[in-house]
């Protein structure tokens, strides 16, 4: 029953340190370094508790083992689901259209997004394109991607993450 009780504490203790080791990259991305080094003291310290008991224990069983692996991989997901929810962001997208058609400009436009556009020339058909340039809250990609589809199935889509963005209109 001790090993049981243990191995589920070494788990679960797990989910919560690499959960917290991922929002403390994104936030280190992010540039916020104040807030992930203060995450970074409680996820270590989280850590190093677990650890301590994991290895100072007289259990001997690969379950030990066993549940600090399952933690961590859990941890991992866990901690994507969690940044993809809490953590804000700007993504900037940028569309090749297959075709010069201002009916998909307009139709952006009327879903409340902000649209740049610029004409391009495609290399293979040498058709005239548009470039759509669009800043989006990383919430709302989802929606304009299933949009763009819907215009434009053959439309090419090039999504990056938006570190700072000044003036303009987004959505």
């Amino acid at each position: 029953m001790a090993l049981l009780f243990l191995c589920i504490k070494i788990f679960m203790v797990r989910i919560l340190d690499v959960s917290l080791g991922t929002i403390r990259t994104i936030i280190t991305v992010k540039g916020k370094n104040l807030l992930a080094s203060m995450v970074g003291f409680i996820e270590v310290f989280v850590w190093f508790i677990i650890v301590k008991e994991a290895l100072n224990t007289t259990e001997t069983s690969l379950w030990i083992a066993i549940s600090y692996s399952l933690g961590f991989a859990t941890g991992t997901y866990i901690g994507g689901v969690l940044s993809d929810k809490f953590i804000s962001g700007n993504l900037g997208v940028q569309v090749v259209t297959s075709r010069q058609d201002s009916e998909i400009v307009a139709s952006i436009r009327e879903e409340g997004y902000g649209v740049s556009v610029v004409d391009v020339r495609g290399k293979e058909d040498h058709k005239d394109k548009y470039m759509l340039f669009i800043e989006i809250d990383k919430k709302r990609i989802t929606s304009l991607k299933n949009l763009i589809k819907k215009l434009d199935e053959k439309a090419f889509i090039v999504v990056n993450e938006t570190k700072y963005v000044q003036n303009g209109y987004f959505k």
